[in-house]
């Protein structure tokens, strides 16, 4: 996987106690990366970064992206040959009650890390996350690409337009002749095992199964592009060797310090309400409609276009929906069954592992 691009090498990943962030640094460690975590305490209870036992396995400290000073020191002293960004603050609806801190996070932390990265003076492929959210959602069957216009109706969608905006700004300024090469990424609806965030439907499904009762749905006719952690995931670690090693530039053109779409085929996007069908099918239960229009705005739909990614990395989905919710579903399943010690880490890894088979009979450029 990957060659040796990251064997032996320094990563910084900002998040990492977050969802995606332990996936990612699980991916990492079995890569053979040096891991250096900057993130707040986990943020709800249970997490998937300390049902996994990952804070013993690599070095992280506890510290505040808002924190300039704390987020120049933590990167270059992690001496890092990759920088992966993930922290921020990742809830549309939270967003609505805590605006300026999602601003603050989201926008300023992100730039908190630019102007460490500045700093540096060695090469390193930075990638930056930001959302499929940032674009200006026309709620049509228009699939954005890269070049359609940012913007945003909520906090936290705007703030993620800003961030794009930011970064690509710092981009042209200071790094165009830099050590350092830096490119963003826009993911679709992401869904895996060990997301527990409040408001995000997989997660409420499997609190209302826990439980025995209904899954309640705010917008089952809503239409999103969903797609299994690993896809992007994928993505953020291959773009992260194109931007690292030149001959990979050359094959993209020398065209890869941009933003890239990150999501599944057309057959993933899919409604709400399929999803939650699909996840009963892991684990039987029942759902109810409690739509409520008086509810803070959320987009009903949005679709990616993903032919950047296609055509200049060579990335493609490797699961598809079906799979993806299965995975996502097992995951849950297995930890809910028991509390073994070491259960949610050999899930986690055995997943990572069964992703990769998959994308090597795909033959995904990566998976070589």
């Amino acid at each position: 996987m990957f060659g040796d691009t990251f064997k032996g090498k320094n990563v910084w990943l900002s998040g990492v106690t977050g969802f995606k962030g332990t996936w990612l640094a699980e991916w990492l460690l079995l890569l053979g990366a040096n891991v250096r975590g900057f993130a707040l305490a986990p943020a709800t209870a249970p997490a998937i970064f300390e049902q996994t036992g990952l804070g013993a396995r690599l070095t992280w400290e506890e510290a505040d992206l808002r924190d300039a000073g704390a987020v120049r020191r933590s990167l270059l002293a992690s001496n890092p040959d990759f920088v992966f960004h993930l922290a921020a603050q990742p809830l549309v609806r939270l967003s609505y009650s805590h605006p300026v801190e999602t601003y603050a996070t989201n926008v300023m932390g992100t730039i908190h890390v630019l102007e460490a990265l500045r700093g540096l003076e060695r090469p390193c492929a930075a990638v930056l996350v930001t959302t499929d959210k940032c674009y200006e959602n026309r709620e049509s069957d228009h699939r954005y690409v890269e070049e359609d216009r940012l913007g945003g109706r909520d906090p936290y969608s705007s703030s993620k337009a800003a961030c794009e905006i930011a970064i690509a700004s710092w981009r042209r300024s200071f790094f165009e002749e830099h050590a350092v090469k830096i490119a963003t990424t826009r993911a679709g609806n992401v869904i895996g095992g060990g997301d527990w965030a409040p408001d995000r439907i997989v997660p409420d499904c499997v609190r209302a199964l826990q439980c025995t009762g209904p899954v309640v749905v705010r917008q089952p006719a809503s239409t999103r592009p969903w797609q299994h952690v690993l896809e992007p995931l994928s993505g953020y670690l291959w773009l992260a060797a194109v931007l690292a090693r030149p001959e990979l530039r050359a094959l993209a053109a020398d065209q890869v310090t941009t933003a890239y779409n990150f999501g599944p085929d057309p057959e993933g996007e899919r409604t709400v309400a399929d999803l939650v069908t699909e996840v009963l099918k892991t684990w039987p239960g029942t759902w109810v409609d409690e739509s409520d229009r008086r509810g803070v705005h959320e987009a009903t739909r949005l679709q990616l276009s993903t032919t950047r990614a296609k055509s200049l990395l060579g990335w493609l989905p490797v699961w598809t929906f079906a799979e993806a919710v299965h995975e996502t579903m097992t995951w849950y399943r297995e930890n809910h069954a028991t509390d073994a010690p070491g259960l949610a880490q050999a899930v986690t890894r055995r997943q990572i592992e069964a992703y990769c088979e998959r994308a090597v009979t795909l033959r995904a450029p990566w998976a070589t």
